[in-house]
């Protein structure tokens, strides 16, 4: 996401080279290239305006300290104000109230509101909270039922409710058995329409009144631009929302609405959606959604992902065969990859890296399937293979591509692969991190 945004402001940083102080002449073009990558992420026109004008003020006249360029200087302000105009500090959910703490998600049909419903169960599920979870769209053919298979997924507990009810007579339904049966939070997933209209409107402002929800979110696709955050907007001023959840995020390439959202409608994004995967959801960081724009990744978030996906006592071993440089097997290699999936994919991995590392792939395709046939290759190895596959012959690499379904040339593609990333541990055994970079493409699976 944000990469030509990203990649116009990573060009600031050169225009401001040579210079030791911020003035209006030498900060003119930078600023008009700030402006036009903002327009070109179909940010709203209010919040370029208010944004460049709030630049300037901050960085003219700015001395240069220390080892940073101009360039970096202006960037620094940028990165300040990002941040500013996508809230400031992180929100999350409010639960302080009598069990349950009621959840109303609110939103257009299509935006991702039942999906988006199951990945926040499922969070709040992992933070020890006993879920419910209710569909009063009795409209849309089949919702109910799709949350229902949702819930299952991520496992948490569902009402059940039919199409012939009244929605207000299912939440009040719904909240008798979360009071009864001890749930910490219930979640209100509601009908939307193809576009905003007083039915639809009348229909969840009654809902509301009927819950007096402690929290009530609009969940809206990102890739829409300047017409999420105008249904945003809208939204808010119908009803008394409390928060935003941006979905689609990673199919955003320009990412107008994360920055235009909160400014327009007064209201600050709780959550994104990442990923199709019902645990791609994430709580909305300004400042590291700032730092990825600006190119410099996300590893806190990468560090959190790693903690919740990641086997701490595999990678503990597999850092031992890094440091030696030696060991490093097929066996290592699938468990690295069945890892990185669990962490969203290669896509994801990459996104939140910082841009001077991500620049080691760059303009490679990345194939997430080519990963999952990379993984089956392996499954269909001896544990004697896996662990010694110089062993591999032609005889073996037959019957291999056959029992994973590909061919010859695939699995010495693979081969070939495994052998590039045995020589990056021993890079990166040596402190080779460089060599190590340029080995990466070669390296990876699904890398073109």
């Amino acid at each position: 996401m944000f990469g030509s945004l990203t990649n116009r402001l990573s060009g600031v940083v050169k225009t401001l080279r040579g210079h030791a102080r911020l003035t209006e002449s030498n900060i003119q073009d930078a600023l008009r290239e700030v402006r036009m990558a903002l327009l070109e992420a179909d940010v709203a026109l209010p919040v370029v305006k208010e944004f460049i004008g709030r630049v300037k003020e901050r960085a003219l006249g700015q001395d240069v300290r220390g080892n940073l360029t101009p360039g970096q200087a202006l960037v620094g302000v940028v990165y300040d104000e990002l941040t500013a105009v996508m809230g400031g500090a992180t929100q999350g959910l409010n639960l302080a109230s009598t069990p349950p703490a009621i959840i109303l998600m609110a939103g257009l049909q299509g935006s991702g509101k039942t999906t988006t419903t199951g990945k926040l169960a499922r969070m709040l599920r992992e933070e020890k909270k006993k879920v419910l979870v209710v569909s009063c769209d009795i409209y849309r053919p089949a919702a109910i039922d799709q949350l229902k298979t949702v819930a299952r997924q991520v496992e948490v507990d569902f009402f059940p409710s039919q199409p012939n009810q009244r929605p207000a007579d299912i939440a009040q339904s719904a909240v008798q058995y979360a009071r009864t049966h001890y749930h910490d939070v219930l979640i209100v997933d509601t009908a939307g329409r193809l576009s905003i209209d007083e039915a639809m409107m009348r229909e969840i402002a009654e809902l509301h009144a009927t819950l007096a929800p402690v929290e009530t979110l609009f969940v809206v696709d990102s890739m829409q631009g300047q017409d999420a955050v105008n249904v945003a907007k809208a939204f808010a001023e119908a009803l008394p929302l409390t928060g935003v959840v941006l979905t689609k995020l990673d199919g955003d390439a320009r990412g107008g609405a994360a920055l235009s959202v909160r400014h327009i409608t007064g209201k600050p994004i709780k959550f994104v959606g990442l990923g199709e995967k019902l645990a791609n959801l994430e709580p909305f960081h300004p400042e590291r959604m700032a730092s990825r724009i600006i190119g410099m990744g996300d590893v806190l978030s990468l560090v959190e992902d790693a903690r919740r996906n990641v086997d701490i006592e595999e990678a503990q071993k597999l850092a031992l065969k890094v440091k030696s440089g030696k060991g490093f097997d097929l066996e290592d290699f699938r468990n690295q990859l069945m890892q990185m999936n669990k962490m969203g994919g290669l896509g994801a991995l990459m996104d939140k890296l910082p841009a001077q590392l991500t620049q080691a792939v760059q303009g490679a395709q990345m194939d997430e399937k080519v990963i999952g046939r990379t993984v089956g290759i392996i499954n269909s190895m001896t544990p004697l293979e896996r662990s010694k596959p110089e062993l591999i012959k032609a005889s073996r690499k037959r019957r291999i591509a056959t029992g994973a379904g590909s061919s010859v040339q695939e699995v010495n593609r693979l081969l070939n692969q495994f052998e590039q990333m045995q020589k990056m541990m021993k890079m990166m055994s040596k402190g080779g991190v460089q060599k190590m970079m340029r080995a990466m493409k070669s390296m990876m699976p699904g890398i073109r």
